[in-house]
C-alpha cells in the first residue's frame, strides 16, 4: 500500500529545507516566472534550488531532467510552483518513478488565498533568474 504524498506550506518547507541537509526543493514553473516573479533564494540552504519545468505532455523531459539533478531517489525532494497544482502533478510523477519522499508545498510560490500564504507572501527570501541571453 502505497503511502499519501506529504503537503507542506511554503514555511514549513523552509524549515526542513533549511534543516535536513539532504532536503531538496525543485521549482517547476518555468524560465519565464523565475526571471519576473521570483525564485527562491537558496543562498542560505545546504542545497541548491534545483529549477526543473513541469509541463503536461512533456513529463518523460521533466523525470530525465529530476533524475539528472536528484540521482538518489532516496532524498527529500520538495515540489513547488506558483499555486500548488504543477507541483502537485510533478510530485505524482516523481513517486511514481520510484522518488521514496516527495512533498508538494501546497500554497506555492505566490499563492493569492490569504495573507501570508506562499512563499513570497510569507516573506521568505526570494531572488530573480535572468533569462539566458539577457
Amino acid at each position: 500500500m502505497r503511502k499519501a504524498m506529504k503537503v507542506l506550506t511554503a514555511k514549513q518547507a523552509w524549515d526542513v529545507l533549511a534543516n535536513e541537509a539532504g532536503s531538496v526543493l525543485v521549482d517547476v514553473r518555468t524560465p519565464v516566472e523565475w526571471a519576473e516573479v521570483g525564485l527562491p533564494d537558496s543562498a542560505s540552504l545546504p542545497q541548491p534550488v534545483v529549477c526543473l519545468t513541469w509541463q503536461p505532455g512533456l513529463e518523460q523531459i521533466f523525470l530525465e531532467g529530476l533524475l539528472d539533478a536528484v540521482p538518489d531517489q532516496n532524498s527529500r525532494v520538495l515540489f513547488l510552483c506558483r499555486s500548488g497544482m504543477r507541483s502537485h502533478n510533478a510530485a505524482l510523477l516523481a513517486e511514481h518513478a520510484g522518488y521514496a519522499d516527495v512533498t508538494n508545498i501546497v500554497d506555492g510560490f505566490e499563492d493569492k488565498h490569504g495573507p501570508g500564504t506562499g512563499w513570497r507572501a510569507g516573506g521568505l527570501p526570494f531572488t530573480h533568474k535572468p533569462l539566458s541571453g539577457s
